[in-house]
């Protein structure tokens, strides 16, 4: 198992996570992680994991949310069941290769949006996502649950948003899972996985304050 990497794709799994929290109980998001998170759909072909990410700076409030949640003192029990429940789809798509290769046709898709309307974070091109997401992955008898404000839950916006953040999440989950983690890692080396996110938060910190004087 590579701690640095796996590390990084379980940080894109909260940072998805939290996300959907935001935009069910508030209507809105952070824009940097939210803008991050949809554009790591598109990295099918990444270099690298921290690639699919742009930078760490992308990921800060992913690796914060992942330092609070394996903290106990700090946790919060809707992101985190947001979280594992992205793990537990992301392992039953695992094992459907022609739902794969469907959600994969479908962010091809997506990517030729994204051409015409310039931006990730479009309006059509979140809804495109959604789709993906609610023709492949809702399609288990398995589904994440999502509680929030019906104010905001039945914004037809949000609604897609939330879909397309959990696409996201599997994405990155499919990155943690490539790199080794797993659950039963998750539980044995915790501690190892909490110290690197630290480590990535402090640089990734560092990057933000360098970009904001820029």
């Amino acid at each position: 198992m590579s701690i640095e990497e796996s590390t990084l794709g379980l940080a894109g799994v909260f940072q998805a996570a939290s996300l959907v929290k935001q935009i069910a109980r508030q209507g809105r998001s952070d824009n940097l992680a939210f803008q991050v998170s949809m554009e790591s759909l598109l990295k099918i072909e990444a270099e690298s994991t921290e690639a699919v990410y742009s930078s760490l700076n992308g990921l800060t409030a992913g690796l914060r949310t992942l330092t609070e949640q394996l903290s106990p003192q700090a946790r919060d029990a809707e992101i985190l069941r947001y979280a594992l429940g992205i793990l537990v789809l992301e392992q039953r798509l695992s094992k459907h290769s022609d739902m794969l290769q469907q959600v994969r046709e479908g962010i091809e898709q997506a990517m030729s949006q994204v051409k015409v309307f310039g931006s990730a974070t479009h309006t059509n091109v979140i809804a495109r996502f959604a789709d993906i997401y609610t023709h492949t992955l809702s399609t288990f008898n398995y589904r994440i649950q999502v509680h929030g404000d019906p104010l905001h839950l039945q914004n037809p916006d949000n609604a897609n948003k939330v879909r397309a953040l959990l696409l996201a999440g599997i994405r990155s989950s499919v990155l943690w899972r490539q790199k080794g983690g797993g659950r039963l890692q998750l539980l044995l080396r915790r501690k190892k996985i909490l110290h690197q996110a630290h480590t990535y938060l402090k640089v990734a910190e560092t990057q933000e304050l360098d970009f904001d004087l820029e």
